[in-house]
């Protein structure tokens, strides 16, 4: 309609009704605007104008009204078709209407004629207001598929209802293949308590921001950040979630280099006392076999042994401590103690600071676990304690400190939002020389540094917040001029679901049954000892300095042997292999693979071995005794 005028074309042949039609809708309250036609060329003609509704006799000399409705549906699809006509039957009505027409009036009762008009007219705007909202929804798709995010709705029950063509760049999978799929087992390599937390989280609040780790349709793995939304009807009922996922694979991967090669800047600086301190841990060994050679008295010996194994096992944790710390962990977040962690770092610079920089550490009782990537906490608290050490070249006071805090309403420098919760605090405090407040303001800008050229990269700071921040706490720093620095780290707790299980207390090695054991090593050393073990525990043992070596004596004592320990690493032929020409001989001998340095790689391609257990160096004797026991007695 146009400034409240109805432009009508009507098709009939009979003048008087016509004129007829006029009236009836003048009394039905229509100011009208009518186009009569009676041949099909002014009908067609006149479809080319701007009409509102179309009425059409049924029957006419040389022409009809489904005709004219087949005319009226390609050219006008939209504008109503109504037939008003005295010799329409009720089958031909209801096939009018199964073709397109509006609806049918008969001209023995004009009074419906104003209404059927008018309910016509509603249903088109009806259909019209569809139609703009099918264009926008149509647009808006058009645009997600451009989106470089991949976007998707999943029902209440995890199925999903949406899938945009960037998730299917990312993950793999067309949307034909995915909608109605469970979006979690199709995304998660088994449960992920991260998505629990989400999804719990997203039907609480409302929404969910976070990292994931998912993986593609050929199984690569994916890292996104994702953003969670709950969609709701119009009564307020939650109904679906929108989810917004990022692909930072490749970011992740940079960060991990970048975490690395500043890690090693932090080993770097600790390089001085770690020699230092592994030569203070060798001395006494050295000194304690020569004189272990001589005649010594019995108690002398065993005090002697004593301190061997204590500087030993000193050396051990303190390689392990660097190497751990040296290569990461990559992969989820865990339960972690954080007393465990502050232990750590404090027995790591007593053992590698100056002697001038006295340690303390406090911890609190009963500290809550929180969840965390323990290289990435090692490597923030290590940051700090350079930094402590540096600020006190004369040494000084070092303390570190862990404590559970309740925070309301606290307010975080630089942050818009406060925070509030249950978080564990890990402090640094240093003596040192402190930091002007014009220092502290840049303190955590990378590249920022008070140190001289080639002594720092300032980015040590900067890490350290990226870290805390992406486990979802945050820093803060103090400091005055001549007394001393305190950096805090706030983590949260770990929620009441992810508690770590208790570990029971060992039993003692079980003793062997007199079965024969291959111990295969280049290290004359640890062969003897391994044997000794072995055979003060039952065991029957031969030995071999490498895998041909170990064939060799395998095939000879084949029947006989009932497990083969042996080394990945080695000369002539190294473990896989070794492994490999084993199984061929017997494929259910049972084997357990010793690592030491750097001999990852090749227990990954054992893998398919099927190597029944897998060891580190150094180990424990009770470790080697109860998983041997263990191995020989499965599937038996």
């Amino acid at each position: 309609m146009r400034d409240g005028i109805l432009r009508i074309l009507h098709l009939e042949d009979d003048p008087l009704d016509r004129e007829l039609v006029g009236g009836w809708l003048e009394d039905g309250g229509f100011a009208c605007e009518i186009k009569h036609v009676q041949t099909a060329a002014e009908f067609q003609a006149a479809l080319g104008t701007a009409v509102d509704v179309i009425l059409s006799d049924y029957k006419l000399p040389e022409f009809d009204g489904l005709s004219a409705l087949a005319l009226a549906r390609e050219f006008l699809p939209d504008v109503p078709f109504i037939l008003f006509s005295g010799t329409i039957g009720e089958e031909f009505a209801i096939e009018s209407l199964k073709q397109g027409a509006t609806d049918y009036v008969l001209k023995q009762r004009p009074q419906r004629l104003a209404p059927a008009i008018r309910h016509a007219l509603e249903g088109a705007e009806e259909r019209a207001k569809m139609k703009q909202a099918e264009i926008r929804l149509r647009e808006q798709a058009a645009l997600l598929d451009k989106a470089q995010d991949a976007i998707m709705v999943c029902d209440l029950e995890e199925r999903i209802t949406f899938w945009n063509g960037s998730a299917e760049r990312i993950y793999g999978w067309p949307a034909t293949e995915v909608i109605g799929q469970n979006a979690a087992r199709l995304l998660s390599n088994g449960d992920s308590p991260k998505v629990r937390e989400a999804i719990k989280t997203v039907s609480e609040r409302g929404e969910w921001l976070g990292e994931l780790s998912q993986v593609r349709r050929d199984g690569t793995p994916v890292v996104v950040e994702s953003r969670w939304t709950l969609v709701r009807d119009n009564e307020g009922k939650a109904s679906a979630r929108l989810i917004i996922n990022t692909d930072v694979t490749e970011r992740k991967q940079l960060e991990a280099q970048f975490l690395r090669a500043q890690r090693m800047e932090s080993l770097g600086a600790l390089a001085g006392g770690i020699a230092h301190d592994l030569n203070n841990i060798l001395a006494p060994i050295l000194m304690s076999v020569e004189l272990l050679g001589e005649e010594v008295p019995s108690e002398d010996r065993k005090k002697m042994l004593v301190t061997v194994r204590a500087c030993a096992q000193r050396g051990s944790e303190m390689v392990r401590q660097i190497l751990s710390f040296a290569r990461g962990v990559s992969g989820q977040a865990g339960v972690l103690q954080v007393k465990t962690l502050v232990a750590e770092m404090a027995r790591l610079a007593k053992d590698t600071f100056p002697r001038s920089v006295r340690i303390q550490l406090k911890m609190a009782p009963d500290l809550p676990p929180i969840l965390g990537n323990a290289t990435q906490l090692h490597q923030v608290l290590l940051n700090l304690c350079v930094n402590a050490r540096d600020a006190m070249p004369e040494g000084g006071n070092l303390e570190l400190e862990a404590k559970q805090v309740v925070l309301d309403q606290h307010m975080i420098r630089g942050e818009a939002k406060p925070v509030s919760g249950n978080y564990v605090a890990m402090s640094v405090s240093d003596t040192g020389c402190g930091m002007a407040p014009e220092v502290l303001a840049k303190v955590f800008e990378p590249f920022f540094t008070t140190k001289s050229e080639g002594k720092g990269t300032g980015l040590g700071l900067s890490t350290v917040v990226g870290i805390a921040r992406s486990h979802g706490g945050f820093v803060e720093v103090s400091s005055e001029v001549g007394k001393g620095t305190t950096f805090k780290v706030y983590l949260p707790v770990a929620p009441a679901g992810n508690l770590p299980e208790t570990k029971e207390k060992a039993a003692p090695p079980p003793m062997g049954r007199g079965e024969r054991i291959l111990v295969v090593d280049d290290e004359i050393a640890i062969l003897e000892i391994t044997r000794e073990s072995l055979e003060a525990f039952n065991y029957r043992v031969l030995m071999a300095e490498n895998g041909a070596e170990a064939v060799a004596i395998y095939k000879r004592h084949q029947g006989e042997i009932r497990a083969v320990i042996t080394d990945m690493m080695m000369p002539v032929m190294d473990g896989p292999t070794s492994i490999q020409a084993l199984r061929e001989i017997d494929p259910k001998i049972k084997i357990i693979g010793i690592s030491g340095l750097g001999s990852e790689a090749a227990l990954t391609q054992a893998g398919s071995l099927e190597v029944q257990r897998f060891l580190k160096k150094p180990y424990a004797t009770a470790t080697l005794l109860t998983i041997l026991r263990q191995v020989l007695d499965e599937d038996n």
